[in-house]
């Protein structure tokens, strides 16, 4: 079995109440009486090491103190978020043409998560997917998340259209506001990168294109901003 060291406080807190953790390594020191009643409860093993060990296994410094071991991130089909979806009325997915900041990804599925989307799908290339800073940057959302990776967006949107959903690409190049569509349908939400956005071949099989109205001096958003505005105003509409 594959495993993979995730890190933070909050991440390792969701990682043992969800998924199945290996082992927990906590710094010299480490006194969080919560951490270690849920470590005592799930008789999980953990080992007191010094803060060189922490920095090596998680691969950071901003560990807090705490990196645990736990089986490696799985991936789903489109199939399992389709099929997911149909339990949901106007389920949103969301598709993510070439995210690489781990930040930004991280922040997106943590969105993803408070805003109950059906799943997510990006790129197997030229994408940024589940690593350990993605999980701390999640503080947990990862382990509730549903990713599938696919070699070609363009045809994994031809599948969702199959399914029922519309796609809505978000780019400021759009002559449509945001708040014009009703999203009184099966959604498929699609978000560029950073710094290409949409890719034309993508946009150009979307249904609608959206921009979020903006009244200062920068002409964009952060992608993970973006996704979040877009995903609360898409559930308040489905109050």
């Amino acid at each position: 079995m594959q495993k993979n060291y995730i890190y933070g406080r909050n991440t390792v807190i969701d990682a043992l109440k969800n998924i199945k953790v290996y082992h927990v390594y906590l710094l010299n020191g480490f006194n969080d009486k919560y951490i270690f009643s849920l470590l005592n409860e799930k008789n999980i093993n953990y080992s007191f090491v010094d803060i060189s060990k922490l920095r090596t296994l998680s691969n950071n410094n901003n560990h807090q103190g705490i990196v645990a071991e736990v089986e490696k991130f799985n991936y789903c089909s489109i199939d399992d978020i389709i099929s997911y979806s149909k339990t949901i009325i106007n389920p949103v997915v969301l598709i993510l043409d070439g995210i690489n900041d781990p930040m930004n990804f991280g922040a997106i599925i943590r969105s993803a998560d408070a805003f109950n989307v059906a799943g997510i799908i990006i790129k197997k290339h030229n994408q940024v997917g589940v690593t350990p800073v993605v999980s701390k940057a999640s503080t947990g959302a990862i382990n509730h998340a549903r990713i599938a990776q696919v070699s070609n967006l363009s045809q994994a949107l031809d599948k969702l259209h199959k399914s029922g959903f519309w796609s809505v690409a978000s780019d400021g190049s759009a002559k449509t506001n945001y708040e014009e569509l009703k999203y009184d349908f099966p959604c498929a939400l699609v978000i560029g990168s950073e710094g290409n956005g949409i890719s034309n071949l993508v946009l150009s099989r979307c249904d609608y294109v959206v921009k979020i109205k903006m009244f200062g001096h920068v002409n964009s958003l952060n992608a993970s901003v973006a996704t979040g505005i877009l995903l609360s105003y898409i559930a308040l509409k489905h109050q």
